[in-house]
């Protein structure tokens, strides 16, 4: 099917001959994965869609693509006007659009792998009132007429050592077991990729950027395990890394055995465990009990060998980031540079530590306009020039076995203008003043967003997506519970040892994208004669920001103190990683404001 005409239509007549009036599309797994591997691209065949998060419902007579603020832009370039309707989340939900446009007394089909239990149940009271049903389909429709689709990797699970771990996989199976026991439970699924790869100590590479296995797993609360993974997947070493304490079955046998819990306790978790799990548990006898996955907070809280992992991850990635600034700072004024060139060149440099297992995300490049595309992502038809008077926005991260980074830094190329200056020190104020938060022990992030966007406020200006996410270790750059944003999130209480994004931002539509983006660690703060435990942020990661895109007289002495201490901190971690031209560029770079 050589066109996303033909595509459509395609499913469109499989719908009718399965007496389907709709199908709801979402872009993800059935573990409910960010980023997914490319045999669950649905989305992305049905409609040309490049972006991470989004969703789309066909009807006979009309189809509809749902996505934020992020991708607001991307989504007009991407995908045909004329083919979607474009739906702005979470002003419009796909439960709303459905009862509104669905036919009266119709059959809407979805995929009860790729949807949690609370989207089933509230798509289906909306369309209730409109005398229609939510179907669950055995066959995703779309895998029938997808007539080249990938098959899931086959990629080799790999021991992700203790000395990166910092606990070991039985240490953590101990502790949810005993969280099962205080719970009265007695087993708990988990499904989300990440969840299985932290408690297991186990990495893979099936899905791009994010270091896990397709594989699903059963915690028991006498501290033994069942894990579900394709027999190929599995070798000698890590059978032996997992031991005698943890049976290995086919990931096929999966749905099957939920279906043992007749008169047990079972924790799934309603965020993250697909309705199909909550069905087959169900059906079984289980006593579902709805709560977090046990491996999400111990998971988000990093003990302190990954901290101390973290930090040389940081420490080396930031040299990559710094020789890739002063390679821009030569190139791209005598022209011929584009966005493809330089991200090819960024990951050359990581790729020259030696110890670069894979990128963290698709690099953002976004030179001029395509700065302004949030989550921008290069490919041949979009593909601009680094031009003099314009500004370059990278957004990029490794994955090292010690840690993940993921760091944003906007570059003027030549000469900026105020304008330029003005909006880029609104943006690094915001920063500045998110670094230096000080806040008491069970602070949201939702409630520290607005020091971020003060200044953007107060002079009408704003970013559509949130300051700031939880980052993995060895794993997802997004990570959850933590956040910080007054939307989708960040009503998680920061705790010391969490890790955070903090990446105000700001974009012109079709001039230019601003983001500061570092990575901070949540830590204690003692404070002389406080009445309370306080928390602030340690920043960790290490590259110089534009000092050409600074407008000094916008900054106060105490921002200015800051951005100073920060290059001194910036000079003396990256500066000896450096050779002699890059140094000296560097020590130019962090010269005191």
């Amino acid at each position: 099917m050589s066109t996303y005409q033909d595509r459509l239509n395609a499913l469109r007549d499989q719908l009718a001959r399965d007496r389907l009036d709709g199908f709801v599309v979402p872009l993800t797994d059935e573990h409910m994965s960010e980023y997914v591997g490319a045999y669950a691209q649905r989305l992305a065949w049905l409609t040309g869609f490049q972006g991470s998060a989004g969703s789309a419902v066909v009807l006979p007579e009309q189809a509809a693509i749902f996505v934020d603020g992020r991708y607001t832009l991307q989504v007009r370039e991407q995908v045909d006007g004329a083919l979607w309707q474009y739906e702005s989340v979470p002003q419009t939900s796909i439960a709303d659009w459905l009862k509104a446009h669905a036919p009266a007394g119709g059959r809407i089909g979805y995929d009860p792998w790729l949807h949690t239990r609370a989207w089933v149940e509230q798509a289906s009271a909306a369309l209730a009132d409109k005398g229609a049903t939510l179907v669950a389909v055995d066959t995703n429709p779309i895998d029938l007429v997808w007539p080249d689709r990938p098959a899931p990797s086959d990629a080799r699970l790999v021991v992700h050592d203790d000395r990166y771990a910092g606990q070991s996989a039985a240490e953590k199976r101990q502790a949810m077991a005993d969280w099962l026991v205080g719970k009265k439970a007695d087993a708990a699924v988990l499904s989300a990729l990440d969840s299985i790869a932290w408690t297991f100590n186990i990495r893979g590479k099936d899905v791009d950027r994010t270091p896990v296995a397709l594989a699903y797993a059963i915690v028991h609360a006498d501290a033994t395990a069942d894990l579900y993974v394709a027999p190929e997947k599995m070798d000698e070493a890590v059978a032996k890394h997992l031991g005698n304490a943890v049976r290995v079955h086919d990931r096929a046998a999966f749905a099957d055995a939920l279906a043992g819990f007749a008169g047990k306790s079972v924790v799934a978790d309603p965020e993250r465990a697909v309705a199909a799990i909550f069905e087959a548990l169900d059906s079984g006898g289980a006593t579902i009990l709805p709560l977090r996955d046990p491996a999400i907070l111990p998971k988000a809280i990093k003990n302190p060998i990954e901290i101390a992992g973290h930090k040389s991850a940081q420490a080396r990635d930031g040299a990559a980031l710094s020789r890739f600034l002063h390679w821009v700072s030569v190139e791209a004024p005598k022209g011929g540079q584009t966005e493809m060139t330089a991200a090819d060149r960024l990951e050359a440099f990581r790729k020259e530590t030696g110890l670069l297992e894979d990128l963290s995300f698709d690099t953002i490049s976004g030179a001029g306009p395509n700065g302004a595309v949030v989550h921008y992502r290069v490919e041949e038809k979009t593909n601009r020039p680094i031009e003099t008077g314009t500004l370059y926005l990278v957004d990029s991260g490794g994955q090292y076995r010690d840690g993940t980074t993921d760091v944003t830094r906007t570059l003027a190329i030549g000469a900026p203008s105020r304008e330029m200056q003005e909006r880029f020190t609104l943006v690094l104020k915001g920063h500045v003043a998110l670094a230096r938060a000080v806040f008491p022990v069970g602070t949201r992030g939702g409630q520290l967003d607005i020091l971020a966007r003060q200044f953007l406020w107060a002079h009408g200006l704003d970013y559509a997506h949130g300051t700031g996410h939880g980052v993995g270790s060895f794993l997802s750059v997004h990570e959850g519970p933590q956040r910080i944003a007054t939307f989708g999130g960040g009503d998680e209480p920061l705790q010391a040892g969490m890790i955070l994004s903090n990446e105000p931002g700001y974009y012109k539509t079709g001039e230019y994208g601003i983001r500061i983006e570092n990575l901070v660690l949540v830590e204690d703060r003692a404070i002389a004669g406080a009445e309370k435990p306080m928390l602030g942020f340690e920043t960790l990661t290490f590259a110089p920001i534009d000092r050409h895109l600074i407008a000094l007289d916008l900054l106060s002495p105490d921002e200015r103190a800051w951005v100073n201490a920060y290059h001194a901190k910036v000079l003396s971690v990256v500066g000896p990683q450096l050779d002699d031209d890059a140094k000296a560029w560097l020590e130019s770079a962090c010269a005191p404001l």
